[in-house]
């Protein structure tokens, strides 16, 4: 899930981008661990974590971390998304799609755009073949055959609107394979194939919504600016504000046991015991700006954050 503010988009600086860029491959460094990681999955028993200047990271225990051997760019990875322990996609800037096949050792450049520089920033595959990307001024890309083609799907403008521009910023999935994507102006789009077509549902929050999560028992959240959270127990026809005291935003969320798990920047990190209980903060001492979620094998969270990889609070289980 992507979990930055969206690329700015005002004319000056859309002038200074490059007609050309010249995408180099990752360098491979060993202060790689302090890099910004802004997504995470599982890949088996695997993280997968990807971030800024192409750096991809990996975790066999969900505590040691290492560079992958071979990444093709340079970009910023905004999201990845696993299927299973070898097959996984990231998605970032200059439209660029990611494949691996051996659990993010390495990777092959399915797509890239270097016309523009609209980024994606959220991805999410259904199984090896059915996928869709997300991105700037409501860029929808869905492929059927594990990326190797990739179509442009154009939502619906949203009511009252001339066109459909809102960024789009965090992928998310349900049980019933409903796909939902967090997005500006308070909004959740929803769509029941796989990205072919979408619907609008309104929050009623007016600002951005960055993240959500689908949980067990049916139940979603979404959040995004100044610590709005919001739920829904209808599959995102209505919703509802849930209270919080912290102001910080919200850039990720995890089912955990049977309640959830959100992280924010400022070290925001809640928890709620069920889907319909109230969220109660943890202490994170650093203040991290937190970026993303993972749940390692052992039940164990682990914390992505603006310098890498975050300390998981010692009593934090997800089990």
């Amino acid at each position: 899930a992507q979990a930055a503010s969206p690329a700015s988009g005002d004319n000056a600086a859309a002038s200074a981008i490059p007609a050309e860029p010249i995408l180099q491959p990752a360098v491979r460094s060993p202060h790689a661990a302090r890099a910004g990681l802004l997504a995470g999955a599982r890949a088996g028993q695997r993280i997968v974590a990807v971030g800024e200047r192409g750096v991809v990271m990996l975790s066999d225990d969900g505590r040691a971390f290492r560079q992958a051997r071979q990444v093709p760019v340079d970009v910023t990875l905004n999201s990845v998304s696993f299927v299973d322990d070898k097959q996984g996609w990231a998605v970032g800037h200059w439209g660029v799609v990611l494949a691996t096949r051996d659990g993010g050792e390495t990777w092959q450049l399915q797509r890239q755009s270097v016309k523009e520089d609209r980024p994606l920033f959220s991805v999410h595959f259904f199984d090896a073949s059915h996928g869709v990307a997300v991105g700037l001024w409501s860029l929808v890309l869905v492929t059927q055959d594990g990326g190797a083609n990739w179509k442009v799907v154009t939502p619906p403008p949203p009511e009252g609107a001339k066109k459909a521009d809102l960024n789009l910023l965090g992928l998310f999935a349900d049980a019933g394979g409903r796909l939902y994507a967090a997005a500006e102006k308070g909004m959740v789009l929803w769509s029941d194939d796989r990205g072919q077509n979408w619907s609008y549902a309104d929050t009623g929050y007016k600002g951005s919504l960055w993240a959500g999560v689908a949980l067990p028992g049916g139940s979603l959240l979404a959040g995004g600016l100044r610590g709005s959270l919001y739920r829904s127990a209808d599959r995102g026809r209505t919703w509802s504000r849930v209270e919080q005291a912290s102001k910080a935003s919200i850039t990720a969320m995890l089912p955990c046991g049977d309640g959830a798990l959100v992280a924010g920047l400022d070290g925001l990190l809640l928890r709620s015991g069920s889907a319909s209980a109230a969220f109660k903060p943890m202490d994170l001492p650093e203040r991290d700006a937190l970026t993303s979620l993972a749940l390692a094998a052992d039940g164990r969270p682990v914390l992505f954050s603006r310098r890498g990889v975050v300390a998981t609070p010692p009593d934090l289980s997800c089990k």
